[in-house]
């Protein structure tokens, strides 16, 4: 008996068409399309990875803005 795996069935409920061919083996005629896709996905991943570390700097230099202010302010005061 042949091993299903969650990829597999998560092919399946996405498309039970293009499962199927891929259990028969054949390969889709698109490969131009499917490569494109998946360097646009790469590209959008890199993206909002540069995005996410961007807004954890911004944070970070908010972070040691405030810390500052707080001391400057304390020491006026003091």
């Amino acid at each position: 008996m042949r091993t299903i795996r969650a990829s597999e069935i998560g092919s399946f409920l996405f498309c039970q068409r293009a499962w199927w061919y891929r259990s028969q083996g054949i390969e889709p005629s698109n490969q131009g399309e499917l490569l494109a896709g998946s360097e646009l996905h790469r590209q959008h991943g890199r993206r909002i990875l540069a995005a996410d570390l961007l807004r954890t700097l911004g944070l970070l230099v908010l972070l040691a803005a405030l810390v500052l202010a707080a001391i400057y302010l304390t020491r006026q005061v003091l």
